[in-house]
C-alpha cells in the first residue's frame, strides 16, 4: 500500500477505517490533483490508542536523545524542501518563490530551535527546598490549518516531542499533502512507533473526534476563533489543557514621524503575502490625518504593483468569503483605490489586490478577519486616537508601529492589547514567542514559551 492510501499511525501506514476520501484541490487551476483518506472517529481512536502507548517510554527519553531525533526532523525537512515547495504551491496554490522562502524554509528553522531547546531547557530546578520538575502534559492532539501547513504542523508537532509528550495530528483537509510529506520525514527520521501519528479528515469528524477523546490530554488548535470556542468548550468540560491560535485583525499604525513611504509598502506587502491569509497579517492601516492622502495614494500604487503576482486563495469557499467582505465594505461607504470583488481571471481561486480607504472604526471589513488580500486604512487625529482604534477589535494576535525612532513606536506599542508588535519592520523570530490576547487565542507558540505550553510541573519538597 502506498503511503498516500492510508493514515500513518503507531509506526506504519495502514488503512482507513472507511474507504471515503477527500478531494485535494490546486486553487490555481481547480483541478483535483490528489485523494486522501476521509478519517473517521475509529481512526482517531487508533491514532490515539497508539500514541498513548508510546508515551510511557517517550516521556523517559532522555533530552537529548529527543533532541538528536528532532534534529534529524528538521535534517530531513532541509532535504526535502524543493519537494515540500512544489507540494505547498500545488495544494494551497502560494507562488513556488513564496513556498521555497517561507513555507518550506521556515519550519526547518522552527525544528533546529527545538532540537536546541530540548537539548538545553532546564526540565528540573531547585527552588529552595524543593525540586520542580518539567513534565510532559501527555498525548497532544494537533489540529492544524491550511494557511501555512508545514509551519503550522512544525510549530505544534517539535515543541511537543521535545518536551516528551505524543502526538496525533489531524490537518486541515485543504492541504492534507504537505502533512503527508511530513510524517514521511518523521518515520525517516527513526521516531519510535506511535510517537507521532497522522489522520486525515473533516474537521467536523475527525478533529471534532480528536478535540473530544478522553484519551487526549491537550488540544493544540489554530484556526478561527468561532471553532476554537468550541474546543475550549468541549476541553473546559473536561478539564482538558487548550493551546488556541485564532484569529486577528492586526493594526499597522504609522505616527507622524514615520517613513511613511517604507511603511505603507511594507504594510502593504505584509497583507499581500501568503494572498492574504495569515492571521497576523496587518490588514488595518492607521494613518495620522495630516498624511492620509499620501498613504491612500501609496498604498493604491503598491496594491497595484501586485496584480497578478499573488497566488490564489484556497478554495472556492474562501474566494467567496473574501469577495463578499469585498462587497460589504463597497455597500457600507469605504472607498476602493484599488481592486474590487470582481474575479481577476476565469479559472482558479484568485481575488485582486485591494485596498479600501475612508474605512472607519465601526464598519465590517475594520472589524472582522476577512482572510484575503484586503487592506482598510483609516485615519485618525492623535495617538489618543490611534490607540482606540488599533485596540478597538475582539482580537489581539499582532501588530505593526512605525515611527522616527524605535523608542516613540517602543512606546506606541506597549500600549497594544495584542501579542506580538514588530518595530519599524523588526523580522520574524522563530524563539519569540506568538499568540495572541483576547479572542485571539490562548498561549503562545515558538520559542521556549511555545515548548512551555506542553509541560506541566511537579515540586518535591526535601
Amino acid at each position: 500500500m502506498k503511503a498516500h492510501d492510508g493514515m500513518y499511525i503507531g509506526g506504519t501506514w495502514r488503512p482507513a477505517a472507511t474507504g471515503d476520501t477527500i478531494p485535494v484541490v490546486n486553487p490555481a487551476d481547480e483541478e483535483v490533483i490528489a485523494h486522501v483518506p476521509a478519517g473517521t472517529a475509529a481512526d482517531v481512536d487508533a491514532a490515539v490508542r497508539a500514541a498513548r502507548a508510546a508515551l510511557p517510554a517517550w516521556s523517559a527519553t532522555p533530552p537529548r536523545e529527543r533532541a538528536a531525533l528532532i534534529g534529524a526532523i528538521r535534517d530531513g525537512l532541509a532535504a526535502r524542501q524543493a519537494e515540500i515547495a512544489e507540494t505547498v504551491t500545488a495544494e494551497l496554490g502560494a507562488p513556488l518563490r513564496f513556498s521555497e522562502a517561507v513555507h518550506a524554509a521556515v519550519p526547518v528553522l522552527v525544528a533546529g530551535s527545538y532540537a536546541d531547546l530540548a537539548a538545553t531547557y532546564a526540565f528540573e530546578e531547585k527552588v529552595g527546598n524543593s525540586t520542580v520538575y518539567a513534565e510532559p502534559v501527555g498525548v497532544v492532539g494537533a489540529i492544524t490549518p491550511w494557511n501555512y501547513p508545514l509551519h503550522q504542523i512544525v510549530a505544534k508537532v517539535a515543541p511537543a516531542l521535545a518536551a516528551g509528550c505524543t502526538v496525533v495530528l489531524k490537518p486541515a483537509e485543504d492541504t492534507p499533502l504537505t502533512a503527508r510529506l511530513f510524517a514521511e520525514i518523521v518515520h525517516g527520521a527513526g521516531l519510535p512507533a506511535g510517537v507521532f501519528n497522522l489522520v486525515t479528515g473533516l474537521g467536523p469528524v475527525a478533529g471534532q473526534a480528536l478535540a473530544e477523546h478522553d484519551g487526549v490530554d491537550l488540544v493544540s488548535f489554530t484556526g478561527s476563533t468561532a471553532v476554537g470556542k468550541r474546543i475550549g468548550a468541549l476541553a473546559g468540560a473536561a478539564v482538558k489543557r487548550v493551546a488556541l491560535e485564532l484569529g486577528g485583525k492586526s493594526a499597522n499604525v504609522i505616527l507622524p514621524s514615520a517613513d511613511l513611504a517604507k511603511a505603507v509598502n511594507v504594510g502593504v506587502a505584509n497583507v499581500m503575502a501568503n494572498s492574504g491569509q495569515t492571521c497576523s497579517a496587518w490588514t488595518r492601516m492607521l494613518v495620522h490625518t495630516s498624511r492620509y492622502d499620501e498613504a491612500v495614494e501609496l498604498a493604491g500604487a503598491a496594491a497595484a504593483k501586485y496584480g497578478d503576482r499573488i497566488g490564489p486563495v484556497v478554495s472556492e469557499k474562501q474566494r467567496a468569503r473574501v469577495r463578499g467582505y469585498i462587497e460589504q465594505g463597497v455597500k457600507e461607504g469605504a472607498r476602493l483605490v484599488a481592486g474590487g470583488a470582481d474575479a481577476p481571471r476565469e479559472q482558479g481561486y484568485y481575488v485582486r489586490p485591494t485596498v479600501f480607504a475612508d474605512v472607519t472604526p465601526e464598519m465590517t471589513i475594520a472589524q472582522e478577519e476577512i482572510f484575503g488580500p484586503v487592506v482598510s486604512i483609516l485615519r485618525y487625529e492623535d495617538e489618543a486616537d490611534a490607540e482606540a482604534i488599533a485596540n478597538g477589535t475582539v482580537y489581539g494576535l499582532a501588530g505593526a508601529v512605525w515611527a522616527g525612532d524605535d523608542a516613540e513606536a517602543v512606546a506606541f506599542a506597549r500600549r497594544l492589547h495584542t501579542g506580538q508588535v514588530d518595530i519599524n519592520g523588526g523580522s520574524f523570530n522563530p524563539l519569540a514567542p506568538f499568540g495572541g490576547y483576547k479572542e485571539s487565542g490562548v498561549g503562545r507558540e515558538l520559542g521556549a514559551h511555545g515548548l512551555a505550553e506542553y509541560l506541566q510541573t511537579k515540586s518535591l519538597q526535601f
